[in-house]
Protein backbone atom coordinates (compact mmCIF):
# COMPACT_ATOMS: atom_id res chain seq x y z
CA UNK A 1 0.00 0.00 0.00
CA UNK A 2 1.26 3.39 -0.93
CA UNK A 3 -0.03 6.73 0.34
CA UNK A 4 1.19 10.46 0.76
CA UNK A 5 1.07 12.02 3.97
CA UNK A 6 -0.42 15.71 2.90
CA UNK A 7 0.48 17.32 6.16
CA UNK A 8 4.40 16.24 6.13
CA UNK A 9 4.49 15.44 2.31
CA UNK A 10 5.85 12.08 2.68
CA UNK A 11 5.36 9.20 0.65
CA UNK A 12 4.75 6.42 2.44
CA UNK A 13 4.97 2.29 1.73
CA UNK A 14 3.22 -0.78 4.23
CA UNK A 15 3.58 -3.99 4.81
CA UNK A 16 1.10 -6.33 7.28
CA UNK A 17 3.13 -8.65 8.58
CA UNK A 18 1.92 -11.63 10.52
CA UNK A 19 4.65 -10.91 13.44
CA UNK A 20 4.36 -9.42 16.97
CA UNK A 21 5.09 -5.36 16.82
CA UNK A 22 7.85 -5.82 19.28
CA UNK A 23 9.49 -8.50 17.25
CA UNK A 24 9.64 -5.92 14.37
CA UNK A 25 10.24 -2.70 16.22
CA UNK A 26 13.75 -4.91 17.48
CA UNK A 27 14.49 -5.56 13.79
CA UNK A 28 14.11 -1.65 13.01
CA UNK A 29 16.06 -0.26 15.86
CA UNK A 30 18.88 -2.33 16.50
CA UNK A 31 21.59 -0.46 14.03
CA UNK A 32 23.48 -4.18 13.77
CA UNK A 33 20.07 -5.36 11.86
CA UNK A 34 20.00 -2.43 8.86
CA UNK A 35 22.66 -4.81 6.55
CA UNK A 36 19.89 -7.86 6.89
CA UNK A 37 17.21 -5.88 5.77
CA UNK A 38 18.25 -2.37 4.32
CA UNK A 39 18.65 -3.05 0.21
CA UNK A 40 21.22 0.45 0.32
CA UNK A 41 22.94 -0.25 3.25
CA UNK A 42 25.75 -2.73 3.38
CA UNK A 43 27.80 -1.93 7.07
CA UNK A 44 26.62 0.73 9.78
CA UNK A 45 28.63 2.46 12.25
CA UNK A 46 27.72 2.06 15.42
CA UNK A 47 27.09 -1.56 14.60
CA UNK A 48 25.88 -2.40 18.03
CA UNK A 49 23.94 0.62 19.05
CA UNK A 50 20.04 0.87 19.96
CA UNK A 51 18.06 4.17 18.82
CA UNK A 52 18.33 6.90 20.40
CA UNK A 53 17.12 10.67 19.07
CA UNK A 54 20.10 12.43 18.20
CA UNK A 55 22.43 9.33 17.88
CA UNK A 56 25.24 9.48 15.19
CA UNK A 57 26.73 7.65 12.92
CA UNK A 58 27.67 6.54 9.45
CA UNK A 59 26.28 3.89 6.96
CA UNK A 60 27.77 2.12 3.85
CA UNK A 61 25.98 2.67 0.53
CA UNK A 62 25.44 -0.26 -1.76
CA UNK A 63 28.19 1.68 -3.80
CA UNK A 64 30.52 1.46 -1.35
CA UNK A 65 29.95 5.67 0.16
CA UNK A 66 29.99 5.85 3.57
CA UNK A 67 27.49 8.59 4.48
CA UNK A 68 26.96 10.31 8.04
CA UNK A 69 23.57 9.72 9.48
CA UNK A 70 21.58 11.66 12.75
CA UNK A 71 18.48 9.92 14.11
CA UNK A 72 15.84 12.68 14.54
CA UNK A 73 13.09 11.03 16.20
CA UNK A 74 12.24 8.28 17.87
CA UNK A 75 9.31 7.55 19.63
CA UNK A 76 9.96 4.27 21.45
CA UNK A 77 8.62 0.93 20.29
CA UNK A 78 6.92 3.12 17.68
CA UNK A 79 8.66 5.03 15.00
CA UNK A 80 11.93 6.81 14.57
CA UNK A 81 12.91 9.23 11.27
CA UNK A 82 17.06 9.91 9.80
CA UNK A 83 18.53 12.31 8.37
CA UNK A 84 21.71 11.00 5.86
CA UNK A 85 24.44 13.72 5.11
CA UNK A 86 22.00 16.51 6.85
CA UNK A 87 19.08 16.06 4.66
CA UNK A 88 15.89 14.42 5.54
CA UNK A 89 15.43 11.03 4.86
CA UNK A 90 13.84 7.76 5.53
CA UNK A 91 10.97 7.38 8.13
CA UNK A 92 9.81 3.94 10.25
CA UNK A 93 6.88 2.82 11.88
CA UNK A 94 5.21 0.09 13.74
CA UNK A 95 1.62 -0.25 14.07
CA UNK A 96 -0.15 -3.41 15.90
CA UNK A 97 -2.87 -5.23 13.94
CA UNK A 98 -5.06 -8.41 14.36
CA UNK A 99 -2.82 -10.65 13.48
CA UNK A 100 0.93 -8.72 13.51
CA UNK A 101 1.88 -5.60 12.83
CA UNK A 102 2.11 -3.56 9.73
CA UNK A 103 5.61 -1.93 9.52
CA UNK A 104 5.39 1.53 7.04
CA UNK A 105 8.37 3.29 5.54
CA UNK A 106 8.21 7.47 4.42
CA UNK A 107 10.28 9.06 2.13
CA UNK A 108 10.36 13.05 1.44
CA UNK A 109 8.15 14.12 -1.29
CA UNK A 110 11.06 14.35 -3.44
CA UNK A 111 12.64 10.73 -2.29
CA UNK A 112 9.87 9.14 -4.06
CA UNK A 113 11.90 7.39 -6.27
CA UNK A 114 13.29 5.17 -3.28
CA UNK A 115 10.08 3.85 -2.04
CA UNK A 116 11.37 0.46 -4.71
CA UNK A 117 14.27 -0.03 -2.23
CA UNK A 118 11.81 0.41 0.31
CA UNK A 119 9.29 -1.91 -0.89
CA UNK A 120 12.05 -4.34 -1.12
CA UNK A 121 12.99 -3.75 2.82
CA UNK A 122 9.66 -4.25 3.65
CA UNK A 123 9.59 -7.79 2.02
CA UNK A 124 12.95 -8.90 3.66
CA UNK A 125 11.75 -7.96 6.77
CA UNK A 126 8.46 -9.99 6.12
CA UNK A 127 10.13 -12.77 5.37
CA UNK A 128 12.61 -12.57 8.56
CA UNK A 129 10.01 -11.76 10.58
CA UNK A 130 7.71 -14.81 9.45
CA UNK A 131 10.06 -17.02 9.71
CA UNK A 132 11.44 -16.55 12.93
CA UNK A 133 7.79 -16.19 14.29
CA UNK A 134 6.92 -19.62 12.59
CA UNK A 135 9.80 -21.43 14.54
CA UNK A 136 8.88 -20.31 18.08
CA UNK A 137 5.65 -21.72 19.22
CA UNK A 138 5.47 -19.58 22.02
CA UNK A 139 4.16 -16.19 20.13
CA UNK A 140 1.00 -15.77 20.32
Amino acid sequence: MAGVGAATMRFTVSKCIAAPPGSAWELLAATGTWTRWGPSVTAVEPADADLSEGLTGRVRTAIGIWLPFRITHLEESRSWSWSVVGIPATSHHVDAIPGGCRVTFGVPFLGFPYLLICQLALGRIARELEAADSHDPGLP
